[in-house]
């Protein structure tokens, strides 16, 4: 096995669901000082903390995030493919940038940072926290999986939570109450009439109806039901937000949550170019330089039961963090 898979198995073999990053944060940082990097936890919550690895600094920052959706799949290859949660978003691409990072100080270019993040997957606070660091770098290339093209633009994210009251009553008497749920129920589909913004390089609007919370036994008509929703953003948030208010009007309490602003970045000559739909931590991280979106893999099986990253590809990306980190200081 390559270089590069014996890393990302390595990762992957530790369980860092969101929370829970401690073992991945220790192992990296770890194998970083081994090496000879200045390794610096910043700890954002008790037992969370970011890994920030430095040279000499003042030239590109590669940052991914080390914690993964649940539930946790341990790895194994099978094939020309490496599975396991994290194999594609993002331990793998953690595992390349690692390995490109110490291949170039090895070849005497220090001006290279690594920024490991913990809570991507949710809120992204290890971002926010990486943010008041006093960060160096002229350039920062994000970790996510591209499948290794550079990303032109990605979509922003806001989250929101819709809440709607009624009244609780004992089930044989329905009538003497009034169900949350139901009118809920009633409400969802109504969405989809939403006119909502699009953009000629990032596409449509979109929303995902994630979790819903109802009621609280089954001879109880509900008072309370509850749905969390991930609007993915193309442009402003504003016009999205007055949208959905009107669409709630007075049945239903919106909290809003989260905000991600949607992006344009920069591309290099020599990559495939093709925009995403999905956001990452770049908007919080605005004082780590000129962002760049890339990593291997695919979107499109990271968060499933068969999350896997082509061992081939892997083994490329090194080689292109190590092209895109001169490219940028050239």
């Amino acid at each position: 096995m390559s270089d590069a898979v014996i890393l990302a198995t390595e990762l992957l073999s530790i369980e860092s669901t969101t929370g829970r990053e401690r073992d991945a944060v220790d192992f990296v940082s770890r194998w970083l000082i081994a090496r000879g990097w200045n390794v610096s936890l910043q700890e954002v919550e008790p037992g969370r903390s970011n890994v920030w690895a430095t040279r000499k600094g003042g030239g590109v920052t590669l940052s991914t995030h080390l914690d993964t959706v649940p539930p946790y799949i341990p790895p194994y290859v099978e094939g020309n493919r490496l599975y396991g949660r994290g194999s594609s978003d993002a331990k793998g691409i953690a595992a390349a940038m690692m390995l490109a990072a110490q291949r170039l100080a090895e070849q005497g270019e220090e001006r290279v940072d690594l920024l490991f993040v913990v809570g991507e997957e949710k809120g992204s606070p290890g971002a926010r926290a990486a943010n008041r660091l006093p960060a160096t770098s002229k350039y920062l290339v994000n970790g996510e999986p591209t499948e290794s093209k550079l990303a032109s633009g990605c979509k922003g994210a806001q989250r929101v939570i819709v809440r709607v009251r009624g009244r609780e009553a004992h089930s044989a008497y329905a009538h003497l109450g009034e169900s949350a749920l139901e009118a809920m129920i009633d409400l969802l589909p109504q969405l989809r009439a939403l006119a909502l913004p699009s953009d000629p390089i990032l596409g449509e609007t979109t929303y995902n109806i994630g979790v819903m919370r109802a009621g609280t036994e089954a001879n109880i008509v509900p008072g309370l039901a509850e749905v969390e929703i991930m609007i993915r953003l193309v442009g402003d948030v504003e016009p999205v937000k007055a949208a959905f208010t009107a669409w709630a009007g007075q049945r239903a309490e919106l909290v809003w949550g989260s905000h991600i602003p949607a992006q344009h970045f920069q591309t290099l000559s020599g990559f495939e170019v093709e925009p995403v739909a999905y956001t990452s931590d770049i908007p919080l991280l605005d004082r780590w330089g000129t962002p760049l979106l890339f990593g291997p893999g695919s979107i499109h099986v990271a968060h499933t039961p068969i999350e896997y990253i082509d061992v081939a590809e892997l083994d490329a990306s090194v080689d292109a963090y190590v092209r895109i980190v001169r490219t940028l200081l050239a």
